[in-house]
């Protein structure tokens, strides 16, 4: 699938995003406690926020779809990544 093509492996790019939703989830948390100083609060607030940021970022994704500034023109997004210079790859 094209949209899965790219310089870094599935499990690398899942693992990644599911770093930094948590390292957001534990700044809301902690951001939470210190405005409500209510652990129950600030757990309900971080919990919430998952759903509503995964929810926000899908959606901001499908409208950055519908814009092609910044794309190469006459290239369809799809084709952005073989427009791009190569980069070196880091040996892992």
């Amino acid at each position: 699938m094209l949209l899965f093509r790219g310089k870094e492996s599935n499990p690398r790019s899942l693992v990644k995003a599911i770093s930094w939703r948590t390292l957001g989830s534990i700044d809301t948390f902690i951001l939470g406690l210190l405005f409500t100083q209510n652990v129950k609060a600030a757990g309900a607030i971080a919990s919430t926020e998952v759903v509503t940021k995964i929810l926000l970022y899908y959606f901001h994704e499908r409208a950055w779809a519908q814009i092609d500034w910044g794309l190469p023109r006459g290239q369809p997004p799809e084709q952005m990544e073989d427009a791009l210079p190569e980069q070196e790859s880091v040996p892992t």
